[in-house]
């Protein structure tokens, strides 16, 4: 991901970062998803992680969680689908997430998988700077 901004940079160029709600309507559709826009040139996609209560999100993003929380969709299935993309695209991916889900899988067992998957970073949304040491030492020795 660095080398993407990187190499945008020298070219004096802006990146496009797609968002997606990773299960929204299903898996294999975000697979699909997610393939077309790095062909379409998106530089960075973030995969949002459903989260059962996301307050701080708006009603797109909560509409779109709702529906993929019902298709089944788990932060195991995202980490999953990431694993699934990276046999077609190196397409740089963040991980869009609440803690909670991060914090309930394990901080390490969680970095380590993402890592194994082929993420590129993530995004804990509401984990606060003050509170972040560990999240940020946890998976910055996983590349993350």
């Amino acid at each position: 991901m660095q080398e993407r901004f990187r190499t945008l940079r020298q070219a004096g160029e802006l990146g496009i970062v797609a968002y997606l709600t990773a299960g929204d309507p299903s898996l294999d559709a975000t697979l699909e998803f997610v393939l077309a826009l790095a062909a379409t040139g998106a530089d960075v996609i973030e995969l949002g992680v459903p989260f059962s209560d996301p307050l701080a999100d708006g009603p797109t993003i909560q509409r779109a969680s709702e529906r993929a929380l019902k298709s089944g969709t788990t932060l195991a299935r995202v980490l999953d689908l990431v694993q699934r993309i990276r046999k077609s695209s190196e397409v740089p991916l963040v991980l869009f997430s609440y803690f909670n889900p991060i914090l309930q899988m394990g901080l390490e067992k969680f970095a380590s998988t993402a890592e194994a998957a082929g993420a590129d970073g993530v995004l804990a949304t509401d984990l606060t700077p003050e509170e972040s040491d560990d999240y940020r030492r946890v998976l910055g020795a996983h590349r993350l």
